[in-house]
């Protein structure tokens, strides 16, 4: 038996944190090993540092710091501040009662703050290039920028680069800090600085732009050297947004901010110093291949415009412009606290297609997010281009449900032959439509995934192959959603942060992936955009393509400011996103929502939009708010919950008076819907699947006869009225599972899960789908393609049934913030044999599986047969867990290690079946 430290974390950063914004950053470290019942009692933290002196060399420094502490989530920081630039290494080990008594030190890993202050970008002392990193542009021409606006059109990507020379000392260190209005790329002597992708990411502008930090002393020479980039107009200046959207909402200019410090050590007798390279006049602009590259529309790009070397040294740049130095902008520069846009994973092309009419189509076999790298050939000036689509339509590829969005990129060859891919676009596509290539085979196109690079955390797999199916959909289309900021589509003329969206699905998100530095910026920008007016009302959707716009309360969508950084706190275990969110949490409940003056409910005003429970399967194509369940109640029962919650924060951040105010708050304001919406004996007004399950879910009954009052009608809704099949909306489905899970009705929802037919889940498996669709049925059984505007065939809202297979099917739920203690309780059901999940929590990870044989070890048996649950868990060190048997329900808390445990099964009787009003057809018995 062994326990070891796994990996050592910054912050929320997942590797080594380079030009992160904080000078006393926390740490956190996961274990991994096998002893039994090991918990952490102590543990050392070793931090060296490595200081710049103005006349020596560089000293380093290493001090040992032991804290008597089981804690090894998010523990402070020791020693001095560090300070803009500073490198230091960090390694720590951890001590144990219990044997082994202490681990090995762990990995080091590298930890250095970016340009913290303002100030820092402009120059200090000691620099031979002097200048302010100010950002720079192409040179204004009043006449053609006139046109430019006026014409609405794109603009064209600028190239940048700017000659210097250094001196022969020995570099010991080089760093370059730098962001663009727009997106960027960058070279240094002909050199792709770092892998990101879409930098510096999409953020909400006027409040924050986020700069990236890079390690560039291996891309430096002594002598000549060149700074280069190509700047995008990107979400910045792009066209952003439906019914046509809109141009320019944070600029109209396209600039670059850059600033390269250079760090010399003392060397022959040459004294230590810096030399400094920023954005300034020293620069020189052009334009190159990439005629227009817009978000929505793709690229067009002429090869033969291409200047040919202009990344390196030695090229003629006398033809080109000097720049235009434009002010610093007043937003805030801040350092990304989530991982940066990468390219993930490439996939070749499964098939050739011939469409009816005579098109190439090349099927990648998953819709997924990114781009197409395409082998190109054939005579100078021809034209190749490259049409994105999701699905097919009458065997061509669709694009109605891309609505004002071309996805087209479109390449003028050069006559040679070469590989070429988009640097500025992104596309949601399974299949593309390839024009203008003599020849076209599965190795001419290969599919570039692209999203947030967030470490995977979460597994599932179960015996059902229509459910790993579904899940596999869940997951690929949270990673096409989750490009810089999530978005609700990623493939028509939207891709926005929708609010409700996310709001919903964040359980699943937290446990498919690790994505708490990425919400947590992008929560940050939310509450920058609610609080900026006074008014306390969140946008629908954050960045805000609509600034100017009234913002309009409504619930779910305006709940997310509570909802979303309570689900990273319950995930995460970090206060500090409650104590920064704080403000925007009570600015909602205290000034955004409109209320009623007697019962502190939302005020009913009948021309007020609600979302409700939208996207309800029977609200019509076009009118998707128009749900069965009365949007109204939908408002005040997340009111009431978000309410609750905010107890629940007083409490986490040791705040009796913010406790005990929401605690009386949320007790009137249940006391006034009782009243309003449920009867005596427990019925509720909207006699919906979604209006019982939200007051199930929520706890909003009076008394447990109430509440199994309401069960009982449930579970008669779901059996008689829909038959198993969807009822629910954004409201209702991600909280259904779990409803029925309450009040014993485990097996409905196993029938609901299992359902074939539309609206269901395995219907969009049955007929294809490989990321969940907008709408239940965006292509109906033909093979058509949903008449209404929203049809979307990679959103992940509706995939927020994968929380119901990870708390039930396998059983994992946190019992405390951050899983330092979790409970397994699987529930087994519908035809299952087996199944298995995995997380990766804070501490270490978590491995679950479980099975149901004969006593023999043979899966399977009748209906009735008694057979045999054997249920295998392995328990991080450093946490403990609660195990739930299905059968007795006999409870057993563990500490760290692998357990077993087994017990007789009975299977309940599958498949329940539906109730019927009387001679009926039984067209709909089939799960």
């Amino acid at each position: 038996m062994s326990v070891s430290i796994s990996r050592l974390q910054i912050e929320h950063h997942q590797h080594n944190a380079m030009g992160i914004g904080e000078t006393r950053p926390r740490l956190s470290w996961r274990f991994t090993g096998s002893a039994n019942a090991w918990v952490q009692s102590a543990y050392e933290l070793e931090i060296t540092r490595t200081r710049l002196q103005l006349s020596s060399s560089a000293t380093t420094r290493a001090q040992t710091y032991r804290v008597e502490s089981s804690e090894s989530r998010l523990v402070p920081w020791k020693g001095e501040d560090l300070t803009s630039g500073e490198t230091a290494s960090v390694r720590v080990r951890a001590f144990s009662l219990q044997t082994p008594h202490e681990t090995d030190w762990s990995e080091a890993i590298f930890v250095e703050p970016g340009l913290l202050n303002r100030e820092d970008w402009e120059p200090c002392s000691l620099i031979t290039a002097p200048g302010i990193a100010k950002p720079i542009s192409e040179n204004e021409d009043p006449l053609s920028q006139q046109q430019q606006q006026q014409q609405q059109g794109p603009k064209q990507p600028l190239l940048l680069r700017r000659p210097f020379t250094l001196p022969s000392h020995r570099i010991s260190k080089a760093r370059i800090y730098i962001t663009a209005q727009g997106i960027y790329e960058a070279h240094l002597n002909g050199r792709r600085i770092g892998d990101h992708v879409l930098a510096p990411g999409w953020t909400s502008y006027a409040h924050h732009l986020a700069y990236q930090t890079f390690d560039v002393t291996d891309l430096l020479t002594e002598g000549e050297n060149v700074l280069s980039a190509q700047v995008a107009e990107g979400w910045f200046a792009g066209r952003l947004g439906f019914l046509g959207g809109r141009r320019d909402i944070w600029g109209d200019t396209l600039g670059l901010v850059a600033k390269m410090v250079i760090e010399y050590s003392e060397d022959d007798g040459v004294a230590a110093g810096k030399t400094i390279i920023c954005t300034d006049g020293g620069w020189k602009v052009s334009t190159g291949s990439l005629i227009t590259s817009e978000i929505y529309d793709g690229e067009i790009c002429d090869l033969n415009r291409e200047p040919k070397g202009w990344q390196g040294c030695g090229f003629n740049d006398s033809s080109w412009e000097a720049v235009r130095v434009l002010p610093l902008p007043n937003t805030k520069l801040v350092s990304p606290t989530g991982p940066p846009v990468r390219k993930i994973e490439e996939l070749p092309a499964k098939e050739i297609i011939t469409s009816p009419s005579g098109r190439t189509i090349v099927d990648f076999g998953q819709n997924l997010v990114g781009w197409v790298r395409v082998h190109l050939s054939g005579p100078r000036g021809s034209v190749v281009t490259l049409q994105h689509g999701e699905v097919l339509e009458n065997g061509e590829v669709a694009v109605r449900p891309l609505r004002e969005c071309k996805a087209i990129d479109q390449i003028v060859l050069s006559g040679e032959e070469q590989e070429w891919e988009p640097k500025f676009t992104f596309h949601g596509f399974r299949y593309v439509d390839i024009s203008g290539l003599p020849e076209i085979n599965l190795e001419t196109a290969t599919a570039v995934v692209v999203h947030t690079d967030m470490e995977q955390t979460g597994w599932f797999e179960c015996s059902n192959p229509l459910l790993n199916q579904l899940h596999n959909n869940i997951r690929w289309g949270m990673r096409g959603n989750f490009v810089s900021i999530p978005t609700d589509c990623p493939q028509r003329d939207e891709r926005l942060g929708w609010t409700g969206d996310i709001h919903i699905f964040a359980p699943t998100a937290n446990y498919l992936y690790d994505t708490c530095g990425m919400l947590k910026s992008w929560v940050t920008d939310l509450a920058a955009e609610q609080l900026s007016d006074g008014s306390g009302i969140p946008p629908h959707f954050c960045p805000n393509v609509f600034p100017n716009d009234p913002k309009a309360p409504a619930a779910i969508w305006g709940d997310v400011v509570i909802g979303l950084p309570w689900a990273l706190y319950q995930a995460y275990g970090d206060p500090r996103i409650l104590s920064d969110q704080l403000d925007s949490m009570q600015g909602w409940l205290g000034r955004g929502i409109p209320r009623d003056e007697h019962t502190g409910l939302w005020r009913d005003d009948s021309y007020r939009w609600q979302y409700g429970d939208w996207l309800d399967p029977k609200a019509p194509p076009s009118e998707p708010a128009d749900s069965m369940t009365d949007s109204l109640l939908v408002a005040n029962t997340y009111l009431v919950r978000m309410t609750s919650i905010m107890h629940e924060v007083g409490k986490a951040l040791h705040r009796d008076d913010l406790a005990e105010k929401y605690n009386r708050q949320a007790a009137s304001l249940k006391a006034a819907f009782q009243r309003c919406y449920i009867t005596p004996e427990g019925r509720v007004v909207s006699d919906t699947q979604t209006g019982l399950a939200l007051a199930i879910i929520f706890n909003l009954f009076s008394n447990p006869q109430q509440e199994s009052t309401a069960g009982a009608r449930l579970a008669t809704l779901v059996q008689r009225n829909s038959r198993f099949k969807i009822a629910t909306g954004f409201a209702g489905t991600p909280i259904i599972g779990h409803a029925l899970s309450k009040i014993g009705e485990t097996q409905l929802f196993y029938r609901m899960l299992y359902h074939r037919k539309a609206p269901s889940w395995l219907y969009q498996v049955t007929m294809g789908a490989t990321t969940p669709w907008e709408r239940w049925d965006s292509m109906l059984p033909d093979g058509s393609v949903n008449p209404g505007e929203m049809t979307s065939f990679n959103h992940y809202a509706l995939g927020s049934v994968a929380d119901w297979m990870h708390s039930t099917i396998v059983g994992l739920r946190p019992l405390t913030s951050g899983w330092k203690r979790f409970r397994v309780q699987p529930r087994p059901g519908g035809d299952l044999r087996d199944a298995r999940g995995r997380f990766i929590s804070s501490y270490g990870e978590i491995v679950v599986s479980w099975s149901i044989n004969d006593g023999h070890g043979n899966s399977g048996g009748e209906d009735g047969d008694c057979e045999h649950f054997h249920l295998k868990v392995q328990v991080p060190p450093n946490t403990s867990a609660e195990i739930i048997l299905p059968t007795s329900g006999r409870s057993i808390d563990v500490l760290s290690g692998s357990h077993e445990f087994s017990e007789p099964y009975k299977r309940p009787v599958w498949p329940p079946l539906p109730i019927y009003f009387g001679n009926e057809p039984h067209g709909d018995d089939e799960p």
